[in-house]
């Protein structure tokens, strides 16, 4: 299991852990700040971080052994992403009862106009905003934390029209991944591809870790594999080669994240998720 599991989980999937989803947690006054800032920063905010880390990447080999680790371990205790898949995500929803559906900042940086779809998933922790008591001291993530010249109403949404939601994110090729709001309480779900998402290009391009991968690996069988390289087309970690020789695909699982996203597009039901930690060459990838 990922140390967050030991650290935050008791050995257990920590993002399944309702303790970690808690109103204790969200009350607290600092992690209240930090997101109010969080969602408030310019929307250059994501460019900015990138070009800092790239300059990270220029320094003296030495000095980036000192500095890297330091900038991991910040963020680790921060904000951070871990990927999950849709099984999973469905039980993260037994803690948390609907979603506000916000703009990606990501993506209103990168492409420099809201998307459309709206690809982050904020969760609600009361059993129902509209009827919060203005006056209560229940925390809660709701439009309120969003600031700044553009400011749109967020969507809420239940659990079910979330979950389906996500699932169609996936026909998509976006994968999911859950974000912390100063570690361990779990904020929401962004859905993610490797184009537009800061964490990924941080992680998989610039080698300074802001994601980490999935409890689980995937892994094809080859006796239902017809070769048609449809998973090979959403793999958003380039962990899919085609195999010329059998006409079938392989996964490489030192480089799979788990996000289970290419067994949607398997029209041979040929792949599933395994255990990462039944995977030896994998099981101390995160």
């Amino acid at each position: 299991m990922c140390e967050f599991c030991h650290k935050h989980g008791e050995g257990q999937k920590w993002y399944l852990r309702s303790e970690n989803y808690s109103d204790d947690l969200l009350s607290d006054l600092q992690r209240q700040k930090y997101i109010e800032h969080f969602f408030a920063q310019p929307l250059d905010w994501p460019s900015r971080e990138e070009e800092q880390y790239k300059k990270i990447k220029r320094l003296p080999y030495m000095i980036r052994l000192i500095v890297e680790p330091f900038v991991v371990n910040r963020r680790k205790k921060t904000h951070f992403g871990q990927v999950v898949p849709i099984e999973d995500i469905d039980q993260m929803y037994e803690h948390v009862v609907s979603t506000v559906r916000l703009p990606c900042i990501c993506r209103e940086t990168f492409l420099g106009s809201e998307d459309k779809d709206r690809y982050c998933y904020g969760f609600l922790m009361l059993p129902d905003i509209k009827k919060k008591d203005p006056g209560s001291d229940s925390p809660v993530i709701d439009e309120s934390y969003r600031a700044g010249p553009n400011i749109h109403g967020w969507e809420v949404l239940s659990k079910e029209e979330a979950k389906s939601s996500l699932r169609g994110l996936e026909k998509k090729g976006l994968f999911h991944s859950i974000w912390t709001f100063k570690t361990p309480f779990i904020g929401g779900i962004c859905n993610c591809d490797r184009s537009d998402c800061l964490a990924m290009r941080e992680t998989v391009n610039l080698g300074i870790q802001t994601m980490y991968r999935a409890e689980y690996v995937a892994e094809v069988n080859p006796e239902l594999c017809n070769g048609c390289r449809n998973c090979m087309r959403v793999c958003q970690f380039g962990a899919i080669y085609y195999s010329s020789g059998p006409e079938k695909v392989v996964i490489d699982p030192t480089m799979c994240y788990g996000c289970g996203v290419c067994r949607v597009h398997c029209n041979k039901n040929a792949i599933e998720l395994k255990d990462r930690s039944s995977v030896p060459a994998a099981a101390n990838l995160w």
